[in-house]
């Protein structure tokens, strides 16, 4: 199978948004990203039955203080990556990928800090800038050599 160009991947997978804003901006958003990302794992778990353990972790995001509080007393931890798939592979525990937009987004000091100790635990984590690198990194670590 061949891989998609960026814009084949963009006009098949990311949410349809026609408002005004959306058409100013240079790049979907990092929830429009994720979206996509999703909508492929999904479409892709009769080729990957693996994808269907692709979770994402609901950690950010704009919320009162009421809904936060509530969140962080029920363990939500700032900076954890945005979604996992614990899933063994290559010697990896499982996979975590802390998603950005392709362009300005930026690593904070906590999602590198949870990178950096599930690296130091056995887990293959990564930063991807968009819904394409990160597919490429999923399909590239489902192909690993299962650990079992």
């Amino acid at each position: 199978m061949t891989r998609m160009t960026a814009d084949q991947f963009r006009a098949l997978y990311l949410p349809k948004n026609h408002s005004a804003a959306a058409k100013i901006r240079d790049c979907p958003l990092e929830s429009e990203e994720q979206q996509a990302l999703f909508a492929w794992a999904q479409a892709m778990e009769a080729r990957y039955p693996d994808l269907a353990y692709l979770v994402a972790i609901p950690n950010g995001g704009l919320r009162n203080a009421v809904m936060g509080a509530r969140l962080r007393a029920e363990g939500t931890r700032k900076g954890f990556p945005d979604m996992i798939l614990p899933v063994a592979r290559g010697g990896y525990h499982s996979l975590a990928i802390e998603l950005k937009r392709e362009k300005h987004g930026a690593v904070s000091p906590e999602q590198k800090d949870w990178l950096d100790a599930l690296n130091a635990r056995g887990w293959h984590a990564v930063v991807c800038k968009g819904a394409a690198a990160a597919i490429r990194v999923i399909e590239e670590y489902l192909h690993m050599e299962d650990a079992t």
